[in-house]
């Protein structure tokens, strides 16, 4: 049969050639019972003769008809006239991206819509199971409209090797006979893995595509040689010059997505398609406007600067040697000093990062700029993250699979403690399964099946491996759950005391037989295992937050690897560390009397509020971070903002009623001190059965003083003392076990009640004399008193941690409830949880403390 203008192929009347190729010949038609132009694709006459490759090739046809995308082509029908077989498929008007690029490269606002429609049509094919196999500029069409499609989906591996490329194409579709395997597809655009003729998957179409947008970027080719065996050769082994390098001005974050697409191995390639088409989509949605500033681009030289380049390269030298030395020690000494890269240079705070399997892409959950945590991607190299399209989270762990465990929804129970909703999701970023409630970390085992978590159960924190077996129970809470690479056991740390991160690292096998492998620490925080599985590594500190890179064994040895400011997130399996360095801080943000806004009145690095004098004029507070150097210090200072005055080393307790003395613990909380506001000698509070102290607070008549402590051998419970010098020892006020804490103690304006825990859940009013307590009308779970309103008839309420701190009123008659205050700093960058409140009876003047961390995450290689 021969087919010209005019003839009938079928059903379709042939209009005009389009063109022909390794596929046979594409003709534009006419459907005359639909009243559609078409394009028709005749097939050659030896693929129709050959019933094995037809029938293969109808198969192929049907499964990329059924992919229904609006950026592939759709196939309408497959038909037979006359020996001749051919495919329908929908009519595109327009140009191909060949074309597009006979012009030079494009601009990033015309790369990057072509490119992510590309992606997402590519993702869709990828997720039905099909390969294109034969991906190039000619297999692009672009309609006027600006809608790309994908041509040919499919249907390359069934290129006959006979065939020759016609002359629209450039870039010819070839087969090559090799010794191990066939090669398919077009010189130029094939991926390392189809030009040795080995098996390929969809990471060889994401190759493809990266030399596409390798042109589309620099309008040269990534891969041309002389002849086709030398232009495989060097898609095999060679790189292409950097993007960078032929166009300054391609953005920095499409120049990493063609790196990544460009690996030559296909685990350095995307593991789904999926997170490639969305990466693109960011880089559209943030930068298609936008090229390398001239800022940023080399200046010629100029007459007076001839020393000021020099200067600043050695100011530049000078800092970057200083960072290094701080971050990673002084151990150049002996060995080469690590390199360090950082990854972030937003502002706020990173729950935590892990690498994906490819060893090459980092994925972390931040809450930046005060918004949400929510979950990013990025590479070394470049300075931007790509936010993944999955709903506030963060990352627990990652599977050797590419499956992500996640946090959704996570919130703080305590100053260090936080929970959420543990779920599944791939790394192709499909909606996340939800799996369990009141799940704090969890850790994938290394097959990628299993899970060990640490899952908080009526406020009892417990290490599960698997979910649902319990290998350890804490009496504070449990962090950082990691599995050896044997699956044997879990690594871990036990915290003793809620809202402290001191601790000692722990390891528990599958029986829940556990053994301590480290004395116990200020500050522990971070843990991973050696790529090797030989020494479990570590940040930990024995003064302050300053945590240093530790190894220790299985069988209990440890060694020092670096001193830096950091906690330690992740390792690869070549040995390369991931570490965020966080700034801790906690600031106080108090309204005083007669203002309408709040003022700033942190002072170091980690500032408690303790009290507030009745008339707001003066505030209490413990400074307890680095600046205190381990130990923490009492201060006073005026909410007008003047200096702080330093009153001793302690912990802040309460004003006297005279605002003559502080009460204040030892940091060890074994003694109670008063500490003269002004003149004066402190003196200690005799109190020899107590061997603890909680909180401590004046009554009324500043004569007597009322604390939460423990005696040695007991419960803790609360007690009374008088301060005349010779009066007798504490006398209790509540049975043991009631009443003690160090949170919600409030003392009624009278002095004959005062709240406390109950012992259970909730609190309770306790007569200061003796006798039956009573419940706090309205009072919600989790709520703590604040302060008694100045005529006794309200309690003013509030939910620790919460971020905002909204305050109730509390008719203590009724049970009757009213929204007073709600509590949020200007600044919510890195805010995390509002640790106390403290206001003055008749609500004019209060004060409260918030936590702050902010990070950077930082890549760091050479650590031995």
């Amino acid at each position: 049969m021969t087919i010209a203008p005019g003839s009938r192929l079928g059903q379709y009347e042939i209009l005009s050639p389009l063109g022909a190729g390794g596929m046979g010949e594409v003709w534009k038609a006419r459907d005359p019972r639909l009243g559609r132009e078409v394009a028709i694709k005749v097939l050659p006459e030896e693929l129709a003769a050959d019933s094995d490759r037809l029938k293969r090739f109808e198969r192929e046809a049907r499964s990329a008809s059924a992919l229904n995308h609006p950026n592939i082509v759709t196939i309408h029908e497959i038909g037979e006239s006359e020996g001749r077989t051919y495919l329908v498929m929908e009519w595109i008007e327009g140009q191909t991206l060949r074309e597009l690029l006979l012009e030079g490269p494009l601009t990033p606002r015309r790369l990057l819509p072509i490119a992510t429609q590309t992606a997402d049509g590519l993702a869709r094919a990828h997720e039905g199971g099909i390969v294109h196999r034969d991906l190039k500029p000619e297999n692009l069409m672009i309609t006027k409209d600006g809608l790309v499609k994908i041509l040919d989906f499919g249907l390359a591996k069934l290129v006959s090797p006979e065939t020759k490329p016609n002359s629209l194409t450039v870039a010819p579709t070839v087969s090559i006979a090799t010794g191990a395997g066939t090669v398919l597809g077009t010189v130029g655009y094939m991926s390392p893995e189809q030009a040795s003729g080995k098996a390929i998957d969809y990471r060889s179409d994401q190759f493809s595509f990266g030399v596409i947008l390798y042109e589309m970027a620099t309008g040269r080719r990534a891969f041309q040689r002389n002849t086709p065996v030398e232009t495989l050769s060097a898609i095999i082994r060679d790189d292409p010059e950097p993007v960078g390098s032929v166009n300054p001005q391609a953005p920095a974050p499409l120049r990493w997505i063609i790196e990544r697409c460009l690996g030559k191995s296909p685990e350095e390639r995307y593991v789904s398609t999926r997170d490639l088409a969305r990466d693109l989509a960011s880089v559209r949605d943030h930068l298609s406007d936008t090229a390398v500033p001239a800022e940023f681009l080399p200046a010629p030289p100029r007459r007076g600067r001839r020393l000021l380049w020099p200067l600043l390269a050695g100011i530049l030298l000078l800092a970057a040697v200083a960072a290094a030395s701080f971050l990673l020690g002084t151990r150049a000494k002996k060995n080469p000093l690590p390199t360090y890269r950082r990854l972030t240079f937003r502002r706020g705070h990173i729950w935590s990062a892990r690498f994906t399997p490819d060893g090459q892409t980092v994925v972390y959950g931040a809450a930046w700029d005060g918004k949400p945590a929510q979950l990013f991607s990025t590479r070394p190299g470049s300075p931007e993250s790509v936010p993944l399209s999955l709903p506030s989270a963060d990352v627990l762990s990652v599977s050797s699979g590419g499956e992500l465990a996640l946090c959704l929804g996570r919130h703080s129970i305590g100053p260090w403690e936080t929970t959420g909703t543990l779920a599944r999701a791939p790394l192709s970023g499909s909606a996340p399964r939800e799996i369990l409630e009141g799940v704090a970390a969890a850790d994938w085992s290394p097959e990628g099946e299993r899970l060990a978590l640490v899952h908080v159960v009526g406020g009892v924190f417990r290490l599960e491996y698997p979910a649902g077996k319990t290998l350890s129970e804490s009496t504070g809470w449990i962090s950082h759950p990691r599995i050896s690479p044997k699956g044997n056991g879990v690594a871990f740390f036990d915290h003793p005391v809620r809202g402290d991160d001191s601790g000692r690292m722990w390891m528990a096998d599958s029986s829940g037989r556990k053994k301590a492998l480290s004395r116990s620490w200020y500050s522990a925080q971070g843990l991973a295992w050696s790529p090797g599985g030989k020494e479990i590594w570590f940040t930990a500190s024995d003064r302050g937050v300053i945590r240093a890179l530790r190894a220790v064994t299985p069988q209990g040895s440890e060694r020092l690897i670096a001193e830096f400011v950091g906690t330690l997130q992740d390792i690869s399996r070549d040995g390369r560390v991931l570490v965020s360095r966080d700034m801790v801080r906690a600031r106080i943000l108090a309204r005083p009397p007669g203002e309408t806004r709040e003022r700033d009145l942190s002072w170091l690095d980690t500032s408690l509020a303790a009290d507030l004098s009745a008339d707001g004029t003066t505030l209490l507070f413990t400074e307890g971070g680095e600046a205190s150097v381990g130990a923490s210090t009492v201060y006073l200072r005026k909410t007008d903002g003047s200096a702080a005055v330093r009153l001793g080393e302690g912990s802040a307790m309460a004003l006297s009623p005279d605002g003559r003395w502080a009460l204040s613990a030892t940091t060890d909380l074994s003694e109670l001190h008063m500490l003269p506001t002004g003149v004066g000698e402190a003196r200690r509070i005799e109190g020899p059965l107590v061997e603890s102290y909680q909180w401590a607070g004046f009554l009324p008549d500043g004569k007597q003083i009322l604390f939460a402590g423990r005696e040695k051998g007991r419960a803790a419970r609360l007690f009374v003392q008088d301060l005349e010098a010779g009066a007798r020892g504490p006398r209790p006020v509540t049975p043991e076990g009631a009443g003690a804490g160090y949170l919600g103690h409030v003392i009624s304006p009278d002095g004959r009640f005062v709240t406390g825990p109950s012992g259970g859940s909730g609190f309770l009013i306790y007569p200061v004399k003796g006798g039956t307590p009573v419940p706090i009308a309205g009072l919600l779970e989790g709520e703590v008193p604040v302060q008694w309103s100045a005529d006794g008839q309200f309690l003013y309420v509030y939910r620790p941690i919460e971020i905002p701190a909204r305050i109730f009123r509390l008719e203590l008659s009724t049970g009757r409830r009213a929204p007073w205050k709600e509590l949020l700093p200007d600044d919510l960058t890195g805010v995390n949880v509002t640790t106390v409140v403290v206001l003055t009876r008749d609500g004019r003047s209060y004060a409260y403390s918030c936590g702050q961390i902010l990070s950077d995450l930082y890549l760091v290689e050479g650590l031995k």
